[in-house]
């Protein structure tokens, strides 16, 4: 790498550096971490055990914006006297360390950069995934179960916790349905931009005769709500069903009725858990999830209302096709909002999203 090519690259990270310090205010951060850990000091602190994690995981959260901002600020800042030695005396050795050590810093910076786009009311929480297969029997059932694999693969390349909630098996091969809970910070914020229909163009394998087929699945992303949010719920608008659980795992699977099915008969909104043993357990995260949808339902609803008095169309729900997967007659899979592909269509299914989410997180700044 040249020495202009260094200087150049030095030039722009410090202007990311500038611009993250005139979007962060820093002294109220500091200010806000220690008020967090003089409470947390207080020994009083766990009478209320939910309401002292909730403050612990927002402060971990406010350290962590704080700590790797001065973290990507001190590396600028050592490359830049590297970069000085290297001028006085040039050294093969240092330089090629130097090329290592920009590259890092630069992946570093994208992804702060990413994560300061994340500043909606919730992008900080878990998600709720729902997986629906459309029309098209076992082909379609296949390819709910390629995306649910997708989103676990991505899941574990950035050290989030899956736990499935429910899983309804195909009828031959796939799914029928899956709904995920993902665990960890910003989660919600980056798969926001997965909801929609995604279609598969390929050569089915279930098909002796070799033919392309289409496919289809909708994806619906909420976020997991805590007590703060209240979504005031009619008991008499309930359908309540227990059925035993069955689907991927088999620990406890058809040997109780500890499943839970939940229908909101004025919307019908359908949600179920069997991922734990208790059916009183599985009642609970039913009537979580049920409440992350209906709050969804009307946040939609309120943004529908506003494009239409700004006279604006605004697409949402399970009808707006996202992103199209093509595996024959070539390879490439492209997202029909921001226009961002990829021809290793590999890669996107072992779960390199990040790509299509930030294409889609920096559309929502223009």
């Amino acid at each position: 790498m040249e020495i202009a090519e260094i200087r150049n690259q030095l030039e722009e990270m410090q202007e990311k550096i500038i611009s993250f310090r005139g979007s962060l205010d820093l002294d109220q951060l500091e200010e806000d971490i220690a008020e967090a850990e003089h409470q947390m000091a207080d020994p009083g602190f766990w009478d209320n055990a939910e309401e002292a994690q909730k403050l612990i995981n927002a402060n971990n959260a406010k350290k962590e914006t704080y700590d790797q901002f001065n973290h990507l600020a001190s590396g600028v800042e050592e490359l830049e006297v590297m970069l000085e030695m290297l001028q006085e005396e040039p050294d093969p050795e240092m330089e090629a360390e130097m090329a290592e050590d920009i590259q890092k810093l630069t992946e570093e910076l994208t992804a702060y950069e990413l994560a300061m786009l994340l500043d909606g009311p919730y992008d900080q929480n878990n998600a709720i995934v729902e997986l629906h297969p459309g029309a098209g029997g076992t082909e379609s059932q296949d390819w709910g179960s390629m995306l649910l694999r997708m989103y676990t693969r991505w899941a574990e390349q950035h050290r989030y916790q899956v736990e499935i909630m429910d899983y309804q098996s195909g009828d031959e091969a796939g799914i029928k349905s899956v709904t995920l809970l993902i665990k960890g910070h910003n989660v919600y914020g980056y798969l926001k931009s997965e909801k929609g229909v995604h279609r598969l163009v390929r050569i089915s394998p279930f098909d002796s005769a070799k033919r392309r087929h289409t496919s289809f699945c909708s994806v619906d992303v909420m976020p997991e709500l805590d007590g703060t949010i209240e979504v005031e719920i009619n008991s008499d608008d309930l359908k309540i069903d227990t059925y035993r659980a069955s689907g991927a795992g088999g620990q406890h699977i058809n040997k109780t009725e500890s499943a839970v099915r939940i229908t909101h008969l004025p919307t019908g909104t359908v949600v179920a858990s069997q991922a734990q043993r208790s059916q009183l357990k599985n009642r609970e995260q039913a009537m979580g999830m049920l409440k992350a949808k209906l709050y969804q339902l009307e946040v939609e609803k309120q943004e529908q209302e506003a494009a239409a008095l700004r006279g604006e169309q605004l697409e949402i729900g399970w009808g707006s096709q996202i992103r199209s997967y093509v595996f024959h007659p070539y390879s490439m899979v492209k997202d029909h909002r921001t226009n961002f592909e990829t021809g290793n269509v590999q890669a996107v299914m072992d779960g390199d999203l990040d790509g299509f989410i930030d294409a889609f997180l920096k559309s929502k700044l223009q």
